[in-house]
């Protein structure tokens, strides 16, 4: 990792996402985060962990997104790639069909005639990945 990259301390992670510490190291141990994002660096109080900012926020946010309703082993298989990630959405409009693949899916909304934003990136994971 480049020291050009903004960190986040573990502390200031676990205060934004409001996760707890064990669940954090529960996450590494599965394989949800990858060990070489734990950055040790010393302080003047000592030892503390960092992680790169953006690729620790948007796992957290994906793992946070799935945990309901997606088996963390499961979730852990498919983002180490051990899991064929054959799930896709199609969106047909006027203008032509796209399709994208379940894995590279980050968020999905819907917005009403009122203006109303809805978030449907749960329902539609567990689509893909829930059990049934």
């Amino acid at each position: 990792m480049g020291d050009e990259q903004e960190l986040i301390s573990k502390k200031a992670l676990l205060e934004k996402y409001g996760v707890s510490y064990g669940s954090l190291y529960r996450w590494k141990r599965k394989g949800l985060i990858p060990d070489e994002w734990f950055i040790r660096r010393a302080t003047v109080t000592g030892q503390e962990t960092y992680f790169p900012k953006d690729l620790i926020c948007e796992r957290v946010e994906l793992i946070l997104s799935a945990k309901d309703d997606v088996l963390l082993d499961d979730l852990s298989r498919r983002l180490n790639g051990e899991l064929r990630d054959n799930a896709m959405l199609s969106l047909e409009t006027p203008y032509g069909v796209r399709t994208y693949r379940g894995g590279d899916i980050r968020k999905v909304t819907i917005t009403d005639a009122a203006g109303k934003e809805m978030d449907v990136t749960k329902s539609i994971m567990k689509l893909f990945y829930g059990r049934e």
